[in-house]
C-alpha cells in the first residue's frame, strides 16, 4: 500500500515524501505541483494525456488546476517521491510576479530535465526531510525557496506572462462559470452539488459540463474533489477537534469509508496515516 513518509505544511503550501505502488485517479491541485525522485524505480505521471516519465534525472512539472494521475505501472516496484505543492500567494511574497504561479500556463512543459545544480538542491531538501527527529523550519523553508526558484527560472513561462499582463485565476472566465465556482465552494456539504451548481447559473447539465471544460480545462467534478481535498488537507494538517466522521460529514460523503477511499485514491495514503507523519518541525530560528 502507498503511504506518505513524511509531510510538512505552511504558508508555503505541501512538501510530502510519497512512498508509491499504486495509481492514483485523475486530480488536480490549486497549487503548482513538482514531483522529483527520490529512490525506487523509475516511473510514470501523465499529464496533459500525455505519459511522462519520472527518473534520477528528470522532475515533472504541473500547473494549478491542471489534471493530471500517477501512472504506476502493473508489477513495478515502489518509488519514493518528493511531492511539492506550493501555494502562489506564498511565493508572491519572495517576488510579487511569482503570484502567476496560479495560472494554468505558469510551466511550459510537464517533464523537464534535472541539471546537476538543481538535482543538488532537490536532495538537499530531501535529506533535510529524511533527518531523524525534528526538522528545523527555517531551514526547510530556505532549501525549499531554492529550489523552487531554480526551477521557476529555468522552466517556467513568468517572464512571458508578466510582459503580457496576464491575469491570475479564473477573472476572464464566463461569469456563470464563476458564479459555479463560488457555489461549490460555498456548499461542499451538498449531496447533490454538481446537478445544484448547473442550476444556479441558469444551465443544463450537459451545457454546465460542457462550458465549465471549456473554460477551465477541467470537469466540474475534478473541480470539486480537488475543493474536497483542499478542505481535508487543510483540517488534518490544523489538527483540530472532531472526528474524521464529522469532517467526512462536512464534505459530503454519506460514510466515512467512502471519505477515506476517495482521499486514498487522490494523495495515495489513508488520511489517519497521512495525519501520523504531519509536520515535525523545529521552530529554531538559526541553523548551520
Amino acid at each position: 500500500m502507498s503511504s506518505a513518509q513524511r509531510v510538512f505544511h505552511g504558508d508555503f503550501g505541501r512538501a510530502a515524501l510519497l512512498d508509491m505502488n499504486k495509481p492514483l485517479v485523475m486530480h488536480a491541485h490549486s497549487e503548482c505541483h513538482m514531483l522529483i525522485k527520490v529512490s525506487g524505480e523509475d516511473t510514470f505521471f501523465n499529464v496533459r494525456d500525455h505519459q511522462v516519465p519520472l527518473t534520477d534525472r528528470t522532475a515533472v512539472l504541473i500547473n494549478a488546476w491542471e489534471p493530471h494521475y500517477y501512472d504506476y505501472q502493473p508489477g513495478a516496484g515502489p518509488t519514493l517521491i518528493l511531492a511539492l505543492y506550493i501555494e502562489p500567494q506564498w511565493l508572491a511574497t519572495a517576488q510579487q510576479s511569482l503570484l502567476l504561479s496560479a495560472r494554468p500556463d505558469f510551466f511550459r512543459q510537464p517533464c523537464i530535465d534535472l541539471s546537476p545544480r538543481n538535482r543538488r538542491l532537490a536532495d538537499r531538501l530531501i535529506a533535510e526531510m529524511c533527518s531523524f527527529g525534528l526538522v528545523p523550519k527555517d531551514k526547510i523553508m530556505f532549501l525549499l525557496l531554492d529550489l523552487l526558484i531554480a526551477l521557476i527560472e529555468d522552466f517556467s513561462e513568468w517572464r512571458h506572462l508578466m510582459k503580457l499582463g496576464a491575469a491570475v485565476g479564473y477573472e476572464g472566465a464566463d461569469a456563470r462559470v464563476r458564479r459555479a465556482i463560488e457555489y461549490m465552494l460555498r456548499h461542499l456539504d451538498d449531496k447533490d452539488l454538481i446537478e445544484n451548481a448547473a442550476r444556479a447559473c441558469g444551465l443544463s447539465r450537459a451545457h454546465f459540463f460542457a462550458l465549465f471544460k471549456h473554460q477551465t480545462g477541467m470537469t466540474p467534478n475534478i473541480f470539486l474533489n480537488t475543493a474536497r481535498m483542499s478542505k481535508a488537507l487543510n483540517w488534518l494538517a490544523d489538527k483540530r477537534g472532531g472526528t474524521l466522521g464529522e469532517l467526512s460529514e462536512e464534505l459530503g460523503f454519506s460514510e466515512q469509508g467512502h471519505f477515506t477511499r476517495f482521499f486514498q485514491r487522490h494523495i495515495g495514503a489513508p488520511p489517519s496515516q497521512y495525519q501520523r507523519v504531519l509536520d515535525s518541525y523545529r521552530q529554531d530560528k538559526d541553523f548551520d
